[in-house]
């Protein structure tokens, strides 16, 4: 094998390995935000707003980070206080930070249930 294919393939196995990585991380940070009697990591949904039109010079992906509260139905301080902590956590891990805008992510929002998102950046 030649030294072009050999860099043609290992930048292959960067180019497919990034999502993964990135992937991984965010699983990995996600659960360690919550102790698992307060609220159990679901995990991350990647979503195209179709409200945005293709050709806008903003990005239209964003990613949903889902937990479940241990509690059935909380006060809204302690609702409040858990969206920030999520948000803190990503906000805290630059490289996690810089891998989803460079994956086109302008935005990530927090799930508690299925019937309300919390913006966080």
């Amino acid at each position: 094998m030649n030294i072009q294919n050999l860099i043609r393939t290992a930048a292959l196995v960067t180019l497919f390995s990034a999502p993964a990585v990135q992937a991984e991380n965010l699983d990995l940070v996600m659960s360690r935000v919550f102790t698992q009697d307060h609220a159990t990591y679901i995990g991350y949904e990647s979503v195209e707003r179709e409200d945005i039109p293709v050709s806008a010079a903003i990005e239209r992906k964003y990613l949903i980070v889902d937990f479940r509260l241990a509690a059935a139905q909380p006060a809204s301080e302690q609702l409040q206080a858990s969206v920030h902590k999520v948000c803190m956590a990503l906000l805290k891990d630059r490289e996690l930070v810089r891998s989803l805008s460079d994956s086109g992510y302008d935005m990530v929002s927090v799930a508690f249930d299925r019937r309300s998102q919390f913006d966080c950046l």
